[in-house]
């Protein structure tokens, strides 16, 4: 009898011990990953031919990167890995696919998907401008291409990713000319509360900011974006620094040739939604979510979720997620699985659970900020619709809901499908409607859901 098909999308920490539980169990995964070596964003490799030191690269995970990286490099003689494919779609029980410009349709018996998270962005005037990078943009120019964004750079935004970047760009030889950080002195005392619960992270937060302040780079809490400076020189627009306002109000200016900028994470969860998998609004991170039972288990039969792409909780915590969700998928194919190291896993993800809510906590999405954007500025830059024009389809075009305003004005239409612009599109018409952001709700999938090459062979040609 042929060994039952399992997909996994995503080769990151989830990814990686998703695979190997599955391996060992005896079956073949397929894994899909769209970049070009395993890693993930978390654990992304330099090329080959790049010497820079896991230490420098990764921080305090050095060791836990080097050790997941050891696990898949083991791990390849027993799965089909294959790197730069694009799962941009499912149908059918199949996942459709794009490599080297063919597509193609993967069956499977059994899905998991763990596609991780990309930088949540709350946009401020001049964010489109040529030098503004996410976080997660700066990263991989850094640890990608060994090159930085600028040679000032500013970051911007709140959450341990924001100290991160800018350390990683220090032990670059990079020093940055500010961290302006949206969350205050008192929402991280409030968070500490679930931040305690996974005290060596905690304390790896407080060494990066140490080793900051110790370089003469300032940091600043509590404050309030007002805008990204222009300059025009021979090449056109650049950045020219950052206008905010500190905690008292004043207006202050930090001067950086780059901007590297976000808030937090948002859980890539696009094919959980092609596949009308059951989805919740998460209050914490003001996020729609898809329901998974304690081990990943979604609402579609043998489909599953894990990592941050169904919440975010860190790459440890996706690591555990990762064989979890394996296991289930085992059981329910009809493999024996151990009960103990089901609940040794279940285990180690509660303190990362209540540290998670202890980070939302901590360090807030600037939802408020969306009520204060001028009008003109830019929320979807694919397809240049302004807070204004999301505004005038909450009002005179009594659009109730995102989707409804997608189909007025175009938001969340272009080429990222609202990975970007969908959060604070959410929140500008909240705001402009004055009710809940639930009741906002959050933009349908469509496939493919990224862009697919403009010349491409195989079972759409």
């Amino acid at each position: 009898m042929d060994k039952p098909v399992v997909i996994v999308v995503g080769a990151g920490p989830a990814g990686t011990r998703a695979a190997q539980t599955l391996a060992q169990a005896g079956l073949r995964p397929i894994v899909l990953d769209e970049n070009r070596q395993q890693g993930g964003q978390i654990y992304r490799r330099q090329p080959e031919n790049f010497i820079r030191p896991a230490s420098k690269l990764y921080g305090a995970s050095a060791r836990a990167a080097t050790a997941l990286h050891k696990a898949f490099a083991d791990l390849l003689p027993r799965i089909d890995y294959r790197p730069e494919t694009l799962a941009w779609g499912v149908v059918d029980q199949q996942v459709l696919v794009e490599h080297n410009q063919r597509v193609d349709a993967i069956s499977y018996d059994a899905l998991i998907i763990a596609t991780g998270a990309t930088d949540r962005i709350m946009p401020c005037p001049g964010w489109t401008l040529p030098g503004v990078f996410t976080l997660g943009g700066a990263q991989i120019a850094l640890k990608a291409q060994a090159c930085a964004v600028g040679a000032a750079p500013v970051f911007m935004g709140t959450g341990p990713l924001l100290y991160l970047v800018a350390w990683q760009y220090l032990k670059a030889g990079i020093k940055p000319r500010a961290v302006l950080d949206t969350s205050t002195l008192k929402t991280r005392l409030k968070g500490l509360r679930g931040l305690r619960h996974r005290p060596a992270i905690l304390a790896q937060g407080v060494r990066y900011m140490a080793e900051l302040m110790r370089a003469g780079v300032a940091l600043h809490a509590g404050i309030q974006p007002v805008r990204i400076e222009e300059r025009d020189d021979e090449g056109g627009l650049r950045v020219r620094g950052v206008t905010w306002r500190n905690s008292r109000g004043q207006l202050r200016h930090t001067v950086g040739d780059a901007v590297g900028m976000g808030y937090g994470l948002r859980s890539e969860t696009q094919l959980a939604d092609l596949l009308k998998c059951d989805f919740a609004f998460d209050p914490i991170s003001r996020q729609w979510l898809p329901v998974t039972d304690v081990d990943g288990a979604t609402s579609q039969h043998g489909v599953y979720t894990a990592g941050d792409g169904a919440g975010i909780r860190g790459a440890d915590g996706a690591e555990s997620a990762g064989a979890l969700a394996a296991l289930r998928c085992l059981a329910d194919l009809g493999f024996s699985v151990s009960p103990q190291e089901v609940a040794r896993l279940r285990k180690a993800l509660e303190p990362m659970t209540a540290f998670r809510e202890g980070l939302e906590t901590g360090f807030p999405w600037p939802w408020r900020n969306a009520a204060s954007l001028p009008d003109e500025t830019v929320i979807c830059r694919c397809e240049n619709v302004t807070a204004g024009d999301i505004r005038r389809a909450a009002g005179s075009l009594d659009a109730p809901e995102l989707n409804r305003a997608k189909a007025f004005v175009r938001v969340g239409m272009g080429r990222c499908q609202g990975r970007m612009c969908g959060l604070a599109g959410a929140e500008v018409l909240a705001a402009a409607r004055k009710m809940p952001i639930e009741q906002a709700g959050r933009i349908r999938s469509a496939a493919p859901i990224k862009p697919l090459p403009a010349k491409i062979r195989g079972i759409m040609t």
